[in-house]
């Protein structure tokens, strides 16, 4: 299995889980302000792991074209898409909330098809079709669109497509660092939303509270994006977005399995449809000559077939490592993904 399609699932298990750990930990925090403290947990925690491990304070590293893509993103993703979404949740029912929020998966490929010019083949698609009817099925209730006005389902559909913008912006820096990214999203988010609940007379609450408030954010939240950045890198944003859709059936499964919930009926066919949507995509097989052209970034990497210069530093020749290195152009032919070494048009 590709390491990015791990990388995709295992953010979707840890955001998935952060709901019922929420439930299980009880806390009772007003909407916006939890949604804020979670933002900042992952904030906080990311930007200490960084700190030990570059041993201090370095600079992010990106690019003065890279900073538009980043800042746009966690406007749209860590600030507007929260509080579309807490205004949704306020003129809608949350069973309509769930299922719209698999309005995301498609907004996010479509995005990434019909503006970012992001490949799609038949199986891809299919394979999207059939996670995101997954998603419906184990979300839709006998009272599902019950909502109590137009507005509310309207921001939420807002809120997917903000989220969905914010994927694809991110997908854009998703070479650098995914630590920085993931942290910097976090921290901004997280002050921008916990200063909003409390201008709306949101309390912090006790430390009781808080402490495992920013723990669930900093995994649900951070790690969870460390690793949604990092299959960006290597699968694209249609692609990723689809995999991460899965969130709500892999949370359902851990509150089944870790705290005893009872199955529901619509669980087993929806895992029926998103095991089917996965191994689609899976084992689809992309493959024609195509032409790399100059380019000039950095990320971990290995020398393989794209990854061939020399080097001003010592260097084992083995192993992984991270430098800013370039790119000559090169055609060639072989299976590959829309990562960061493959965003060519067809």
């Amino acid at each position: 299995m590709n390491l990015s399609v791990l990388y995709a699932l295992a953010a979707a298990a840890l955001f998935g889980a952060s709901t019922p750990l929420a439930k299980l930990l009880g806390l009772n925090i007003p909407p916006v302000l939890l949604a804020g403290l979670l933002y900042l947990g992952s904030g906080l925690g990311l930007t200490v792991v960084r700190f030990v491990r570059d041993h201090g304070w370095k600079p992010a590293g990106l690019g003065p074209s890279e900073w538009p893509w980043l800042l746009g993103a966690i406007a749209f993703g860590g600030v507007l898409g929260p509080v579309a979404l807490m205004f949704g949740l306020t003129r809608t029912s949350g069973a309509t909330a769930s299922l719209m929020l698999n309005l995301e998966a498609v907004l996010t490929a479509l995005l990434a098809w019909v503006v970012f010019k992001e490949n799609a083949d038949r199986r891809i698609v299919w394979g999207m079709i059939a996670i995101v009817a997954g998603g419906i099925v184990l979300a839709w209730p006998l009272e599902a669109m019950q909502a109590h006005d137009w507005l509310g389902p309207l921001a939420v559909s807002l809120a997917c497509f903000c989220w969905a913008i914010d994927n694809n912006l991110t997908r854009k820096v998703s070479a650098s660092d995914a630590l920085f990214v993931a942290g910097f999203k976090g921290l901004v988010a997280g002050l921008v939303n916990c200063s909003l609940a409390l201008l709306l007379g949101s309390r912090l609450p006790e430390f009781s509270v808080l402490a495992p408030t920013l723990g669930l954010g900093f995994l649900g939240y951070g790690v969870s994006l460390v690793l949604f950045v990092l299959a960006l890198r290597g699968l694209g944003s249609a692609r990723t977005g689809a995999y991460f859709s899965t969130a709500p059936f892999l949370g359902a499964a851990i509150a089944i399995v870790a705290m005893g919930e009872p199955v529901s009926l619509s669980f087993w066919p929806a895992a029926a449809l998103m095991g089917i949507g996965v191994w689609l995509h899976l084992t689809e097989s992309h493959a024609h000559e195509h032409q790399h052209v100059s380019l000039t970034h950095g990320h971990r990497h290995v020398h393989d077939e794209h990854h061939q210069h020399e080097h001003s530093f010592e260097w084992s020749g083995t192993g992984a490592h991270s430098h800013v290195h370039e790119h000559v152009q090169i055609r060639h032919s072989h299976p590959h993904f829309p990562d960061i070494h493959h965003r060519h048009t067809h």
